[in-house]
C-alpha cells in the first residue's frame, strides 16, 4: 500500500482523522470518533501496521482510551484506562500526552493530576511510574490554566524527559524508575523567586536525534513587562539546553512575544525550530495578524512566515500539542486553532493554507506518514 500522510486531531466534541496522498494537496475527513467529549492527546504509533490512539477522557463516563488498528477508519476503547490505586487519594482527571516506548506494544501516558502512566500491551492495562508520580515535590505542584497537567513526555535513550504545568522540567537518566527536577536558566513569573528549583509553567519541551544533548522549550513568557511582585522577567519563554537540560538559556530576542504554546523541530535538521508567539494577556496572535516564527540556527534568529494567513482581525490560539510537522523531504506544518480551523504550511511553512474551517475548538494535532 503506498504511504500515505495521516492527521489526528484532538477537538472538543472528539477525534477526528485526515488522510491525503503525500502530495497533500487535499484530505479526507472522518470522524468524529468518541463523540462530544474532549480529546487532549493522540498519538500515530507508525512502527509495523499503523495503530492510533485517543484519549476520551468524559467527567461522568469516566476516562478512556481509544484505539485504532485500520487506519482510522474505526476506534475501540482499550480493556482499560490510567488509574490511580485505590488509596492513593488521586483521581484522574484528563489524559494529556499519549508517547511510543522501546517495546513494540510499549506506551507512556501523562495525566492529569500530573502523573505518569506505562503500559506494555498496547493500552489495555497500565500501571503507574511511582518514580515521577510519588515524588516527594508531587504533592507540592499546583495547577496551571489548563490543570496540572504532565503534558511533554520525550525519551532519548535511557533518559526521558517529562514537562508538567505546573511543575517544571523533570529528567530521568534511568528509564523512568527515577526522577530530578533540572529547570536551571526556567523561569517563572508567577513565584517570589524568579528561577526556583520546581514549580515553573513548562508549555513544551522538543528535541532531535540528530543533536544530541539539546533541547527546545516554549515556558510560559510575557513577564517582559510585568511591574507585579517581583518585577519584570524578560525572555523567559522560549529556551535552548545543549546539555540534556541540566541548564537552559534564552531565544527569545527577536520574537514579538516569548508567551506562546507548541514548539516544533524540523525533522531533518535539528537548528531549525517553530513557534507561535501569542499576546499573553488574550492568549491569541500579535495584533491580530497569525504567523509561525521560524529560526533556522537554533534560536539566534527568528523570521515571520504568514503568507497566507489573514492580515488582519484574526485572533488565533494555538495550544501546547496542537502543531506538528511531517517527516517527508520537504515536510510541511500543521496546526489547529480553538476557533476549529486546521492549517497546513508547506515548504517547512514558507506558504499556508487552511484544510479545515469549521471544526469544533482543536485541542491536539498529530501527523505520520504510514
Amino acid at each position: 500500500m503506498p504511504e500515505r500522510v495521516f492527521l489526528t486531531i484532538g477537538t472538543k466534541k472528539g477525534v477526528f482523522v485526515a488522510e491525503g496522498a503525500k502530495a497533500r494537496r487535499s484530505f479526507a475527513l472522518r470522524g468524529p470518533f468518541g463523540q462530544g467529549v474532549g480529546v487532549y492527546a493522540t498519538l500515530i504509533d507508525s512502527r509495523g501496521a499503523p495503530r492510533m490512539y485517543a484519549s476520551s477522557c468524559n467527567p461522568f463516563f469516566g476516562m478512556k482510551v481509544l484505539r485504532s488498528t485500520d487506519r482510522g477508519k474505526t476506534f475501540k476503547e482499550t480493556k482499560s484506562a490510567p488509574a490511580f490505586p485505590k488509596k492513593d487519594g488521586r483521581a484522574l482527571a484528563n489524559i494529556w500526552s499519549l508517547e511510543t516506548g522501546r517495546g513494540r506494544k510499549e506506551l507512556w501516558c501523562g495525566v492529569e493530576p500530573a502523573s505518569l502512566f506505562r503500559s506494555d500491551d498496547g493500552g489495555d492495562s497500565w500501571e503507574m511510574v511511582p518514580g515521577i508520580s510519588n515524588h516527594p515535590h508531587a504533592r507540592k505542584w499546583q495547577p496551571g490554566n489548563g490543570g496540572l497537567c504532565l503534558h511533554t513526555i520525550l525519551r532519548d535513550g535511557n533518559r526521558m524527559h517529562l514537562g508538567i504545568s505546573t511543575g517544571g522540567h523533570y529528567v530521568s537518566e534511568d528509564g523512568g524508575a527515577s526522577f530530578k527536577p533540572s529547570n536551571k536558566g526556567v523561569g517563572a513569573g508567577f513565584t517570589p523567586d524568579p528561577y526556583p528549583e520546581f514549580g515553573q509553567c513548562v508549555h513544551k519541551i522538543v528535541g532531535h536525534k540528530d543533536a544530541p544533548g539539546r533541547l527546545y522549550m516554549q515556558n510560559h513568557g510575557g513577564w517582559g513587562e510585568w511591574d507585579g511582585p517581583g518585577g519584570r522577567r524578560p525572555d523567559i519563554g522560549v529556551l535552548r539546553s545543549d546539555d540534556h537540560g541540566a541548564s537552559w538559556r534564552s531565544i527569545a530576542r527577536g520574537l514579538p512575544s516569548d508567551f506562546g504554546f507548541p514548539i516544533a523541530v524540523h525533522p531533518h535538521d535539528p537548528d531549525t525550530v517553530y513557534v507561535v508567539p501569542l499576546e499573553p494577556m488574550t492568549r491569541t496572535c500579535p495584533g491580530g495578524a497569525p504567523a509561525v516564527w521560524r529560526s533556522e540556527n537554533g534560536g539566534s534568529s527568528w523570521k515571520r512566515l504568514g503568507q497566507g494567513f489573514p492580515r488582519k482581525n484574526s485572533y488565533f490560539t494555538v495550544l501546547r500539542d496542537a502543531m506538528d510537522i511531517d517527516e517527508l523531504k520537504t515536510p510541511a506544518l500543521y496546526f489547529g486553532t480553538t476557533t476549529g480551523q486546521l492549517w497546513m504550511g508547506r515548504e517547512g511553512g514558507e506558504s499556508w493554507k487552511c484544510l479545515f474551517e469549521s471544526l469544533p475548538p482543536i485541542y491536539n494535532v498529530k501527523v505520520a506518514v504510514a
